[in-house]
């Protein structure tokens, strides 16, 4: 009677996850087409690049490699214009509002009252019970890391820590002197006084996990999109 008892729960556990298993096949197949693709190694870029590679190419590489957004601009006109068409182009497809929560940064909330489009509302660091109510979060970024695609976001510099992560939507400026290649040299560069900021939060595209049912999910922990605007 134990043995089959046994028996029938290790029948259970082995049909559970073959259930997970054929759940999860879409983002497996994905997943080995990024690795198939992979020439740098895992979470590094597939694209080709050599020593001669502008550093901020390979990081606009490597973040669409992750599923994120990179758009380059060369003045203040252009990045805008590229917030304007980045919020016009999500009313049109993906948001029925346009509220938008921005950082403390008074560069940040200087050029979000420059872009040339009717938003629902604005907020400058909303509180934990009101930013859940905000379609986008604008904020600047510290440093990028140019090998994975990855944004440091300095908490003790600029108050961005929920508008970058509660939003479905993230929008990050980026000046492109604060890109380096490797993490070793982005906390060199956050370095303040021979120490790193204790609150620091590093973004590699839009929120993911596979925790639930073995199935790769976008935005269950932070944004379903990211979209970085490097000011080269």
């Amino acid at each position: 009677m134990q043995t089959r008892t046994n028996n029938s729960a290790r029948e259970a556990i082995l049909e559970s996850i073959r259930s997970h298993l054929s759940l999860s096949k879409n983002s497996d197949a994905r997943e080995e087409e990024i690795q198939h693709k992979t020439e740098r190694g895992p979470g590094l870029v597939s694209t080709v690049i050599t020593d001669a590679t502008p550093v901020v190419d390979l990081f606009k590489a490597s973040l669409e490699e992750v599923d994120g957004h990179c758009l380059i601009v060369h003045d203040e006109t252009e990045l805008v214009h590229a917030l304007t068409e980045i919020m016009r182009n999500l009313r049109q497809t993906k948001l029925s509002s346009l509220r938008v929560a921005v950082s403390d940064s008074t560069e940040v909330r200087r050029l979000t009252e420059l872009i040339d489009l009717d938003l629902d509302e604005v907020a400058v660091t909303p509180s934990v019970a009101e930013v859940f109510n905000f379609d986008i979060g604008i904020s600047g970024a510290q440093a990028g890391i140019a090998e994975t695609g990855t944004l440091l976001l300095d908490s003790s510099r600029e108050r961005h820590r929920l508008v970058s992560l509660v939003p479905p939507v993230h929008i990050a400026i980026l000046d492109a002197s604060q890109i380096v290649t490797t993490l070793g040299e982005a906390l060199s560069l956050m370095r303040k006084d021979e120490q790193v900021s204790p609150i620091v939060t590093l973004v590699t595209g839009p929120s993911r996990t596979a925790d639930i049912e073995l199935t790769l999910t976008v935005g269950v922990h932070g944004p379903q999109e990211l979209y970085v605007v490097v000011r080269s």
